[in-house]
């Protein structure tokens, strides 16, 4: 067989389905590899053919994220596979496990400053846990062996290099046989556990704060919140893991947060840290802390940490609770949560109260009826920015949905591939891409990939016709907004061109009705909402700092003509200013 046969062949041992890519003349022998498989209907691969690299990176890296299975991508030489940088990254820092085939100009021309040279091998380093150059067939079984195993042990991306003309000579090596690594949990020795207890025993005020690592114990986190009397706060990745069926749920920190998770925070004599790497060490309070972690190299590097612990959340959890007294005083508990309610019902609550009557139509009530028409099992995907911030704090995980993001990586233009590669993974759920205009219209091109494969998938689009993140951080910073609006562009008459079943809303009374249209529609289908550009989130905790700089920058758009833009702006969030009072 051809070397590029046997590669595919490895692959197939380890349960590829999919390969998101481009096809270019490098990686031609791999792909007409995948076509001689006859595809996954007949047991063999599907090439799945995007608009870009960086798109197939994406996809790819939503399909690892959500089926927890090894998911590949592929670019051609040169411009081709330096195209899936971004999306890698994205993956990479995400944990999921991805297979990235680089191809490579011709073996004998390498180091030549050859047509479309770049180095592969070194350009991806940074953002995988494995990266090679198969320069021999003798090599090749033994390498892509290896590339399949990092990424899935290590939970991250690999990358091999392949030369086009030596993935199209002969196999010389017998292929190995794949079989998958067995499991093992991290468990911390007794002695670590008994002083955890003993440290937790005696502190009077516990808060929890959790990330995507307590994901497979969810249950365990509840009872030992039950068992302390402590509120759990969570990162925003963390949501999706533990805010469904959570009674000690007070909300998420950092600048996208709501509710009472910071405040209780500092208000704890302890705060256990369990699966979260959270980066923002501002929001972090100064107070004893314990971390728990599978990775040990992440303990203690966002916030001095008193008890770092190597171990798995739910082995930990476990071992922690029969050393742990249960507290007989809740109330600190029921004061965070009830600072928690207050908070929701009268600031984030205050979002969507109303709105129906509201024009501009007001993003966090169409985040908020989505949330209530989108099936139980959806899966939503969300773009970098403000539309982050809407699913943030109105889409509920249930349980049975799930939600993710560039939550790590922070990367425009990832809700749209996102949910493509989710769409592929689950062909029979309903996935919704709650995209914002900026990001869109950056892989617009990808609207054309959900068309080709008919793909079920639903785009909300929230269209400000500005980037408002960045417009937030430059009144925060008491800069005026500058560079961030762009001209009106009606991407409903875009996707309608491509075959999206597509609508434009532009009443508030019309968003429930298009939702519903468009979820049901089998195919691709559209909803553009237009939205108020002015609408801005407001954090659970507003520094003086903030408060200066945002009044500094309004005094400037006032002072530089800007007076009708700064009315229209208080109009639109005064509520929400008052409402966290």
């Amino acid at each position: 067989m051809k070397l590029a046969d046997q590669i595919v062949a490895q692959l197939q041992q380890a349960g590829v389905r999919r390969i998101y890519g481009i096809v270019g003349d490098s990686l031609n022998p791999v792909v007409d590899a995948v076509r001689r498989t006859g595809g996954a209907a007949h047991g063999g691969i599907d090439w799945i053919h995007v608009r870009h690299e960086e798109g197939a990176a994406m996809a790819a890296a939503a399909d690892a994220q959500l089926t927890g299975e090894l998911a590949v991508c592929a670019g051609s030489c040169g411009p081709g596979n330096l195209h899936l940088i971004n999306g890698l990254y994205d993956a990479q820092r995400t944990g999921a496990p991805v297979l990235a085939i680089a191809s490579h100009i011709p073996s004998a021309q390498i180091g030549q400053s050859f047509f479309q040279e770049t180095h592969p091998d070194r350009l991806f380093n940074e953002c995988s846990v494995y990266s090679e150059l198969i320069s021999t067939t003798d090599q090749s079984p033994r390498v892509v062996r290896s590339a399949i195993q990092k990424a899935t042990t290590l939970h991250g991306v690999s990358v091999v290099t392949l030369p086009g003309d030596v993935a199209d000579l002969e196999a010389t090596a017998e292929t190995p046989q794949w079989k998958p690594v067995m499991g093992a949990s991290v468990v911390p020795d007794t002695d670590c556990l008994v002083e955890l207890a003993g440290v937790l025993n005696k502190a009077d005020n516990v808060a929890l704060f959790v990330g995507d690592g307590v994901r497979d114990a969810h249950d365990a986190v509840i009872g030992l919140a039950d068992v302390l009397g402590a509120p759990i706060g969570h990162s925003l990745r963390g949501k999706d893991a533990i805010q469904f069926d959570n009674p000690f749920d007070v909300g998420m920190t950092g600048l996208l947060g709501y509710g009472a998770a910071a405040e209780g925070m500092e208000d704890a004599d302890v705060m256990v840290m369990l699966g979260t790497d959270f980066p923002y060490d501002q929001f972090l309070p100064d107070t004893l802390t314990i971390q728990v972690d599978r990775d040990a190299s992440v303990l203690g590097r966002r916030t001095q940490v008193d008890y770092p612990v190597h171990g798995d959340t739910l082995a930990t959890v476990q071992g922690l609770l029969p050393l742990l007294k249960r507290k007989r005083s809740r109330s600190f508990l029921k004061k965070t949560l009830k600072r928690h309610d207050r908070i929701m019902n009268h600031a984030v609550g205050a979002y969507t109260r109303n709105a129906k009557r509201l024009s501009p139509i007001h993003p966090e009530y169409v985040a908020s009826v989505l949330d209530e028409v989108a099936a139980q099992d959806a899966v939503f995907t969300a773009d970098t920015g403000m539309t982050n911030v809407w699913q943030a704090r109105y889409i509920r995980p249930l349980g049975t949905r799930r939600i993710i993001g560039s939550f790590k990586h922070g990367t425009m233009a990832n809700a749209l591939p996102h949910a493509i590669g989710a769409q592929f993974a689950y062909p029979d759920r309903q996935v919704i891409s709650m995209s914002g205009d900026g990001g869109l219209s950056m892989l617009l091109g990808e609207l054309v990939t959900a068309a080709t494969y008919r793909l079920p998938l639903t785009v909300v689009l929230f269209n400000n016709s500005t980037l408002g993140m960045v417009k937030l951080e430059q009144l925060v910073d008491g800069l005026p907004d500058y560079g961030v609006d762009v001209p009106d562009t009606d991407y409903s008459q875009v996707a309608a061109a491509m075959g999206f079943q597509s609508r434009r809303v532009v009443k508030a009374k019309e968003v429930e009705p298009a939702l519903r249209e468009a979820l049901a529609h089998q195919g691709p289908s559209l909803v553009e909402v237009i939205t108020d550009p002015n609408a801005l989130s407001m954090p659970p905790q507003i520094s003086s700092d903030q408060v200066f700089g945002f009044a500094t920058a309004i005094s400037k758009v006032v002072m530089n003509g800007g007076a009708g833009e700064a009315v229209s702006m208080a109009r639109s969030n005064l509520r929400n200013i008052n409402a966290l009072r």
